[in-house]
C-alpha cells in the first residue's frame, strides 16, 4: 500500500492524494508494492537541503552512493514527479516536505512514497508553471553525490525589469520589457556560442533638486544621473564559502556586509546599488556577471571574507582581474578557492552562460582594467583606516567572477575569517557596519575622479 510522506496544511484538502491521482501521474497503472526479500541495499539519503528564493528554489539530495532519476511534468494541476532508483524511503527523506516553506514562490508541497520495487517517486506539487533541471553532481568538498532539483520559473525574472519596476528606469524602443535573456542553465539550446541580442540601453533617470526625478534622455553631458553599483556577496546556498573555527559562514557574513552597503548607498540620491543575492542561495559566477551587465552596471563590487591554512593569517585585501598571471602565489590560490565556487555550489554544466562565454573571448579589456585598478586602490586606501591590510597594493588574479570587459569590477576580502579575531569582529553588526561605510567612501573617491559618463565616453574612442 502507498503511504507517502505528505505534508498538510490547516484543514485536510478535499483532493488529498488518493491512488486513483497517483496513479494518473504516468497516464498509466503503476503497480505499488514492497520490496522483496533478498533485493541489494537501498542507498541511504544522508541529507536533503532546500534552498528558495525569488530567483529559483533548490533541492539538494546528498547520498553515499550515485544517484540515478528519471522526471517529468504533469499539467493541470502543475506537477513535478522524480522517480530515484535504489533510494531507502527512510526519515531522511522523510523530512523533506516539512522543509518547504509555505512561503516557498513555486513549490506548494512535497509527497515521498515509494512507486515501485526499488524506486521512490517524489511528487511536487507547484505554485506555478516552472522550468525545472534535475541533475546529478559528483562529490567535491564536504559533500558526497548530490541530487539537484533546481525550480526555475516559466518566464525567468529579468534583473533589468526589477529595476524598472522599482521606478529605477524606464525603457525606451519598440522592445518588450517582458522579454528576458534565456537563463545561463538554459543556453546549451541552439548555438552556445551566440551570445544574445544585446537589450536596449535603459533611458537613466536623475534626482532633481525639488526632491523629485527627470528622465534623462538626451542629456547626455549630465554627470549626475543615478550610478548602478551590482554587490555581489561571495558564495551562497550549497556553497558556504571559507567557515571560521567558532563556526561562522562566509556566505553569511559577505550578504550581511553587502546589504549594510546597499542601504547606504540607496541613502544616496545619486546611485543605486543591485544584490547579486539577496538571500541564502547559491549563484553561479557567470550568472553574477550576466546580471551586472544586464542592469548596465557602472561598477561590480565583490564581497568576501577571506581564509587560510594558517590561523595568524589577517587583514583587508583588495583585487582585481588579471590576464597576465597572479600577481603572488596567496593571489593565485584565492583565485583558485574562489573560481572553485561553481563545483561546489553545483551548476548544471549541460548548458553555457552566454556571457561568461562572451566574457572570456573578449581580452580587449585594458581600459576597464585600469579602471578596476583604480577602483581597488580608492577601497583599500579605505579599509587601511578600518582594519589592517594583508598587502598594501591591489593584487591581481583570474577571478571568473571579475569578467565582465566593460565594467569595472573588483573583488574585496573584508578579513580572515580562519583567524579567530578577525571571525569575531566580522560577525559583530558595528564592525560590519564600519567596513560599508569604508567600501562607501572608496567608492566615492574613486566616482568624484572618474564618473561613469566620462569612461563610456572613452570606451567609444
Amino acid at each position: 500500500m502507498f503511504k507517502p510522506f505528505v505534508r498538510r496544511r490547516g484543514k485536510p484538502s478535499a483532493r488529498s492524494l488518493s491512488r486513483r491521482d497517483f496513479l494518473g501521474f504516468s497516464g498509466a497503472a503503476l503497480l505499488l508494492s514492497v520490496s522483496p526479500v533478498g533485493r541489494a541495499a537501498a542507498t541511504s539519503l544522508m541529507a536533503v537541503r532546500v534552498w528558495p528564493s525569488l530567483e529559483y528554489t533548490r533541492i539538494t539530495l546528498e547520498s553515499r552512493d550515485a544517484l540515478k532519476f528519471a522526471h517529468f511534468t504533469v499539467q493541470n494541476p502543475e506537477r513535478l514527479v522524480i522517480d530515484i532508483e535504489g533510494v531507502e524511503l527512510n526519515n531522511v527523506l522523510g523530512s523533506l516536505p516539512g522543509k518547504i516553506s509555505d512561503a516557498d514562490p513555486y513549490i506548494k508541497l512535497i509527497r515521498a512514497g515509494r512507486n515501485k520495487p526499488g524506486v521512490v517517486r517524489l511528487v511536487m506539487e507547484l505554485k506555478t508553471e516552472v522550468k525545472p533541471q534535475v541533475f546529478t553532481l559528483a562529490p567535491v568538498g564536504q559533500y558526497g553525490h548530490r541530487l539537484v532539483m533546481d525550480i526555475y520559473p516559466a518566464q525567468p525574472l529579468d534583473p533589468l525589469m526589477q529595476l524598472a519596476r522599482q521606478g529605477d528606469i524606464q525603457y525606451q524602443g519598440d522592445v518588450a520589457p517582458d522579454q528576458p535573456d534565456a537563463p545561463p542553465q538554459t543556453a546549451a539550446q541552439g548555438n552556445p556560442q551566440q551570445a544574445p541580442e544585446p537589450a536596449p540601453e535603459p533611458v537613466r533617470q536623475t534626482a532633481s533638486r525639488d526632491g523629485g526625478r527627470r528622465t534623462q534622455q538626451a542629456a547626455d553631458d549630465d554627470v549626475s544621473r543615478l550610478v548602478t553599483i551590482v554587490l555581489d556577496p561571495g558564495h551562497g546556498g550549497e556553497d558556504p564559502g571559507a567557515v571560521g573555527r567558532g563556526g561562522s559562514y562566509e556566505k553569511n557574513v559577505t550578504l550581511q556586509v553587502a546589504q549594510r552597503l546597499q542601504k547606504k548607498i540607496a541613502a544616496d540620491p545619486t546611485m543605486r546599488a543591485v544584490l547579486t543575492r539577496d538571500d541564502d542561495y547559491f549563484v553561479p559566477l557567470g550568472t553574477r556577471v550576466a546580471k551586472a551587465r544586464r542592469v548596465r552596471a557602472d561598477l561590480f563590487v565583490s564581497i568576501h571574507a577571506d581564509a587560510f591554512v594558517r590561523p595568524d593569517a589577517r587583514g583587508s585585501s583588495v583585487f582585481v582581474l588579471s590576464d597576465r598571471g597572479a600577481t603572488s602565489s596567496a593571489a593565485r590560490w584565492l583565485a583558485q578557492r574562489e573560481n572553485s565556487a561553481d563545483l561546489i555550489g553545483g551548476v548544471n554544466l549541460e548548458g553555457r552562460d552566454p556571457y561568461l562565454a562572451r566574457t572570456l573571448l573578449d581580452l580587449s579589456q585594458t581600459a576597464t582594467m585600469n579602471d578596476s585598478m583604480k577602483l581597488g586602490r580608492a577601497v583599500l586606501g579605505e579599509l587601511g583606516g578600518v582594519n589592517t591590510l594583508h598587502k598594501a597594493q591591489v593584487e591581481q588574479a583570474g577571478f571568473a567572477v571579475l569578467k565582465a570587459p566593460d565594467i569595472p569590477s573588483i573583488l574585496v576580502e573584508t578579513a580572515f575569517i580562519s583567524n579567530p579575531e578577525e571571525e569575531k569582529r566580522l560577525t559583530d553588526d558595528a564592525y560590519q557596519d564600519k567596513l560599508a561605510d569604508a567600501i562607501l567612501r572608496g567608492i566615492r573617491r574613486y566616482l568624484a575622479k572618474n564618473p561613469p559618463l566620462n569612461r563610456s565616453r572613452m570606451a567609444m574612442l
